[in-house]
């Protein structure tokens, strides 16, 4: 009788990695050292710590929008820690999405056309319009998809964040305390969605102190850090 073993993929692997601002100067701050992360793909991780402990910092790193000090990170099988930003960007094209605290949206532009611009000028038309449209449709804000974004509540602005970071279909989804502008009935809608997307098959890394998001049972580890 044979019998098969299922190993788990770990799609983010973190050894030893630490990360240092302004090293050997006088004003040189330690965001976190030699830290140790195993992440299995299809897995949600909830990132919590006081203001100050390297949340966003360790975010940051991990969706390849920073370097660390010294460390091995490996992402999607690949050890992306020294390469050059030009294959960095083409890297979280392909893999990375990333919902960030104060949304960057752009104003002036309706939802449609933020959503769309990660795809701008990849793709062609068509394919930009079709992959908006799944992403919209994701987030169920097809309602408000010719609307300016000015115009939008903190839940809409919040779910065409999510859609813009959807649009490219990555495999890691990466969200920087999320739940900061909303009020509990939006937040369980976002993390609703999130539910969604980790049925499909995403990686996601959440950073938060909301303990709605902490006892949410989409939340599969917890990694603490301390100052």
């Amino acid at each position: 009788m044979l019998v098969f073993l299922l190993i788990k993929f770990m799609i983010i692997e973190a050894k030893q990695i630490s990360k240092i601002f302004n090293k050997n100067q006088n004003n040189e701050v330690r965001a976190f050292e030699n830290l140790d992360l195993n992440i299995p793909k299809g897995s949600c991780t909830l990132i919590k710590g006081s203001s100050g402990s390297g949340k966003s910092t360790l975010l940051a790193i991990l969706s390849c929008l920073m370097k660390p000090t010294s460390g091995q990170y490996f992402c999607c099988g690949e050890q992306v820690s020294r390469w050059s930003e030009k294959f960095l960007t083409q890297f979280r094209q392909k893999h990375i999405g990333i919902i960030f605290q104060h949304f960057h949206l752009i104003k002036g532009l309706d939802v449609f056309t933020n959503i769309s611009l990660p795809l701008l000028p990849i793709f062609p038309k068509k394919q930009i319009e079709k992959a908006v449209l799944e992403a919209i449709d994701k987030v169920n804000i097809s309602h408000r998809q010719n609307f300016n974004i000015d115009s939008l509540s903190g839940g809409e602005l919040q779910r065409t964040a999510i859609a813009r970071a959807l649009v490219a279909d990555p495999d890691i989804l990466f969200a920087d305390e999320p739940t900061s502008h909303l009020d509990s009935a939006n937040s369980l809608l976002m993390l609703d969605i999130f539910q969604k997307l980790k049925a499909e098959g995403k990686t996601i890394l959440i950073t938060s102190h909301d303990s709605l998001v902490e006892n949410h049972p989409i939340i599969d580890s917890v990694l603490s850090l301390s100052k």
